[in-house]
C-alpha cells in the first residue's frame, strides 16, 4: 500500500537552534518503509561539526537562561501545550511511526502517540513541584538545598518506539529546565523530526530542543563532546558499555536503559487463559522488539502441555500483515539487519537442539516479515535462553517448583522485567522480591504509566525512566549554607 508522507515533514534537514538546516557536508541517507522496502524519504546525515553546532546551540540556550530560568509554571504550561498539539496531530504522528518503524497502525494510534501526550501532561505538573529542603545542621547556620537542571542533555534513542522512548527523556528533561539534543535511530527518524516542529509551534525557544539524524557515530560524537552534561541512552547492552567508557573521559552523568531477557512465569494455579494471552502479547507485541519483552516463558511442568496447546492456537491465528491495516497485530521487523539477527538466533536454537514448535521463517513477500516463532524445552545453557533476540521468538522453559523457577528466571546477565501468573497472593509477593528485575508484573505484562518508574537491574542498565525518579537524573542538588550567627 503506497502512502505519501505528511506534507509538513521537513526531509533532509537537521533541527538546530530553532532552524531547519542542511548537514554541514550536505549529506543525506534514505529511510525505508520496512513493510515494502521502499525509500520513504532522504534524511540529513550529521557529522561531528553538526554535533558541535547543536551542542553550542543547546549550551547557549541553557547558559543564557532562555529556558532554565523560565518560571516553573510557564514551563509547565508549555509542556501541557506540547501534549495538546501531539493529540491534535496524533493521526499524522501515528502514520509516521507505522511507515518508518513497521508497527501496526492500531498500536501507533491507540498506544504510542496517546502515551507521548500523557508524558507531557504528567511532567507539566512536575515543573512546579521540583524543590529543595531545609536541613537542620550544627552551629549558627541555615542550610538549604536547591534542585537545579543538569544542563545540556543528549538523548540517544532506539528504533522500536521511536517517538515514545525519545519523549520518555525529552519530557522530564524539559520539565527540569534542561536543553536537549535528540539523536534518533537512523532507521526511524521521521516522527521525532515532525515532533520538533510541533514543539516549536508550542513555543519551545530556539536551542532548547535540537535533532541530529545519522548513524551511530553521531551518538558517539555527542558522548565525547565536552559541552554535553548528561547522556540518556536506550539501546543494547554492548552500546551501553561503550557509552560508559567514553563518558568517563568527561565524567558525564549517564543513565542507561539496556537489554533484557525477561522471564514470564506461569504457575499451575494461574488462571491459564489470561496467563497465556499475557504471555503471547508479552513476546509478540511489537514483534518482540521491546526491551522488556517476555522472551523466556517459564511454565510449571504440570500445565506445560496445556499452556503449549493454548499458545499454539494463538500463534496459528497471528499472521503478519500490512501494518497500515487497522486489523493487523503483527507487522514487519524494523529493518533488514534486525531480520537477519532474528534468523541467526532461530538457527542457533535449532543447532542447540531446542524444539522448534512453530514458525521460524521469513515470509516470502516484500518487507521484513517474520513468523511468530516458538521454541520449547529451552534451557539457560542455550544461546536463545541467554541472549537478547529482540524479535518474535519465544523460548519456553519448563520448571518443577518455585525454587527452580527463581533459579532459571534469575539465571541471565539481565534484569529488566519479569511477569508472574498465579492466584496465590503470598507466592506472588515472595516471587516479586526474589526476582532480580526492575519491574515485576503480577497477573499482567507490558503495563506502563508515566507515573511509574522503569529501568533495569544487573546488565539491563541503571537509572530510571518515568515518574519522579526520572527527574532525579535530570537535576542536581546544590547545598547552600548561611551563617546567621555573630
Amino acid at each position: 500500500m503506497s502512502v505519501s508522507l505528511p506534507s509538513s515533514l521537513m526531509p533532509g534537514k537537521l533541527y538546530i537552534a530553532g532552524h531547519w538546516q542542511e548537514a554541514a557536508r550536505g549529506e543525506v541517507f534514505p529511510t525505508l518503509n520496512p513493510a515494502t522496502e521502499e525509500v520513504l524519504t532522504m534524511v540529513a546525515r550529521a557529522r561531528e561539526e553538526d554535533v558541535d553546532r547543536a551542542v553550542r546551540a543547546a549550551r547557549q540556550a541553557f547558559d543564557s537562561g532562555e529556558w532554565s530560568r523560565w518560571e516553573a509554571a510557564d514551563r509547565g504550561r508549555l509542556l501541557w501545550r506540547i501534549g495538546e498539539l501531539v493529540l491534535k496531530h496524533a493521526e499524522e504522528l501515528a502514520l509516521l511511526e507505522t511507515l518508518d518503524a513497521g508497527k501496526p497502525i492500531a498500536e501507533s494510534r491507540q498506544i504510542d502517540i496517546p502515551m507521548v501526550a500523557e508524558l507531557f501532561f504528567y511532567y507539566a505538573g512536575w515543573a512546579t513541584k521540583l524543590h529543595g529542603e531545609t536541613i537542620p545542621v550544627r552551629g549558627p547556620f541555615l542550610n538549604y538545598t536547591v534542585r537545579e537542571p543538569v544542563g545540556v542533555v543528549a538523548a540517544i534513542t532506539p528504533w522500536n518506539f521511536p517517538l515514545l522512548l525519545a519523549c520518555w527523556k525529552i519530557a522530564p528533561a524539559l520539565a527540569a529546565g534542561n536543553t536537549v539534543i535528540v539523536k534518533p535511530s537512523e532507521y526511524t527518524p521521521l516522527s521525532i523530526l515532525r515532533f520538533a516542529e510541533i514543539a516549536e509551534h508550542a513555543g519551545v525557544p530556539p536551542g532548547v530542543l535540537n535533532v541530529l539524524t545519522g548513524p551511530a557515530d553521531v551518538g558517539a560524537a555527542l558522548v565525547r563532546h565536552p559541552g554535553v552534561d548528561k547522556i540518556a541512552f536506550t539501546g543494547s547492552t554492548a552500546t551501553g558499555r561503550a557509552i560508559m567508557k567514553e563518558a568517563a573521559e568527561t565524567l558525564k552523568k549517564v543513565t542507561l536503559e539496556l537489554g533484557g531477557k525477561s522471564p514470564n512465569l506461569i504457575f499451575a494455579d494461574a488462571d491459564l487463559d489470561p496467563a497465556v494471552r499475557g504471555a503471547f502479547l508479552g513476546i509478540f507485541y511489537n514483534n518482540g522488539q521491546v526491551c522488556a519483552a517476555g522472551s523466556r516463558l517459564l511454565v510449571e511442568e504440570s500445565v506445560h502441555d496445556l499452556v503449549m496447546e493454548k499458545l499454539l492456537e494463538r500463534a496459528r491465528r497471528a499472521t503478519p500483515g500490512d501494518p497500515l491495516d487497522p486489523k493487523t497485530r503483527l507487522g514487519p521487523l524494523a529493518s533488514e539487519s534486525q531480520l537477519r539477527k532474528v534468523e541467526y538466533y532461530v538457527n542457533a536454537g535449532i543447532r542447540e537442539n531446542a524444539t522448534l514448535v512453530f514458525g521460524g521463517e521469513r515470509l516470502s513477500r516484500k518487507g521484513y516479515f517474520f513468523t511468530p516463532t516458538i521454541f520449547d524445552r529451552v534451557t539457560n545453557a542455550m544461546t536463545i535462553g541467554q541472549e537478547e533476540i529482540f524479535g518474535p521468538v519465544l523460548a519456553v522453559m519448563p520448571f518443577k517448583d518455585v525454587e527452580e523457577a527463581v533459579e532459571i528466571a534469575n539465571g541471565t546477565i539481565y534484569g529488566l522485567a519479569a511477569g508472574i501468573w498465579t492466584r496465590d497472593v503470598k507466592k506472588a509477593h515472595r516471587l516479586a522480591r526474589a526476582l532480580k528485575a526492575g519491574t515485576v508484573w503480577i497477573n499482567a505484562y507490558n503495563v506502563y504509566d508515566p507515573a511509574s518508574p522503569f529501568g533495569g537491574y544487573k546488565m539491563s542498565g541503571f537509572g530510571r525512566e518515568l515518574g519522579f525518579h526520572a527527574l532525579e537524573h535530570y537535576t542536581q542538588i546544590k547545598s547552600v549554607w548561611v551563617n546567621w550567627g555573630e
